[in-house]
């Protein structure tokens, strides 16, 4: 199985321009861009400044480029290019669809979209599959993903069948009126019975595969808000509210605070119950449905192997701690 990617001629679908106030001067490129659209991934719109689809004062630049008051900057979104990924007739746990969106509960072990390593088996090939209109948005690779779930992580997510709804959905999530949830058990006990991490997120300098917690004003911001559902004697069953959504985010933070997810081998060292990946599950979510406006929530329980470690726990009296 492999991506065959068709090229066709580029053509403009949509022109926008912004001209830099004294308040946005100072800014790169990249970062400005992001927030006046937020419905676009950061590797999306640096593609667009790598293939001059965005100009500055009329000139092709890079995406560091500091900006400066009374710039004009331009951007031609360009129509994206078609890639032939293969539909895969892979079962989905579809929770709610409509005309918009649907959303569905991702199994633990299943990569959401194709990259480099990674072709076939993605919910990007099982939603092909199964749905017939997807946004175009986040380009060839990302058809409908809003926002996405590391490959071990279980539970809900957002996928918008047009470019209405990723707009409404991506602008939720940025203006944090999407409420998301998640339960992980956690290595250890912790004392607070509520709290906020709050910290600045970036990629490991030593693994570019991991993330960890930057100093003040490196990396991007990242808030997660959490509450202790349950004690035992080695572990914590606990509730997290992002506030961001960083990559990693709930693993890094887990670990930033001296408890990290059972399971997880990335940012831990024990795996106790021989999982094949963390502990964490996306149990609720609300949102605003883009065309009704109409509010819509979803919580869905536990994994059975989630349970399953659980009922462990629990059984054996020596390990339970009110």
């Amino acid at each position: 199985m492999h991506l065959r990617m068709k090229k066709r001629k580029i053509k403009a679908v949509e022109k926008k321009s912004f001209k830099i106030t004294q308040e946005e001067s100072k800014q790169r490129l990249d970062q400005f861009l992001l927030a006046k659209m937020p419905e676009m991934s950061r590797s999306h719109i640096k593609n667009m400044i790598e293939k001059g689809e965005v100009l500055v004062n009329g000139k092709t630049v890079k995406a560091g480029l500091s900006l400066k008051t009374d710039m004009l900057v331009e951007v031609a979104q360009a129509e994206p290019v078609r890639s032939s990924i293969d539909p895969e007739n892979i079962p989905l746990d579809v929770v709610y669809e409509d005309d918009d969106l649907v959303v569905i509960n991702k199994k633990q072990g299943m990569v959401v979209h194709p990259s480099s390593n990674c072709f076939s088996g993605t919910l990007v090939n099982a939603l092909l599959y199964s749905v017939k209109n997807l946004s175009g948005i986040n380009g060839t690779l990302r058809p409908g993903i809003v926002h996405r779930l590391d490959k071990d992580t279980s539970g809900l997510m957002l996928v918008a069948k047009n470019d209405l709804a990723h707009r409404s959905l991506a602008s939720q999530i940025q203006q944090k009126s999407c409420v998301r949830k998640y339960i992980s058990l956690n290595n250890g006990v912790i004392q607070k019975d509520e709290g906020q991490v709050e910290t600045y997120i970036a990629r490991n300098s030593n693994d570019r595969k991991k993330m960890s917690v930057a100093p003040d004003g490196k990396g991007k911001l990242a808030i997660s808000q959490f509450k202790v559902l349950e004690r035992y004697k080695n572990f914590t069953l606990v509730e997290w509210t992002l506030k961001t959504g960083r990559t990693h985010q709930i693993r890094v933070h887990s670990k930033h605070i001296g408890h990290t997810i059972v399971g997880d081998l990335t940012y831990g060292k024990t795996n106790p119950f021989n999982l094949k990946g963390q502990l964490l599950h996306s149990y609720y979510i609300k949102f605003m449905q883009p065309r009704t406006k109409k509010i819509l929530e979803f919580q869905i329980p536990l994994p059975d192997y989630f349970e399953e470690v659980l009922e462990k726990i629990k059984s054996s009296k020596l390990n339970w701690q009110k």
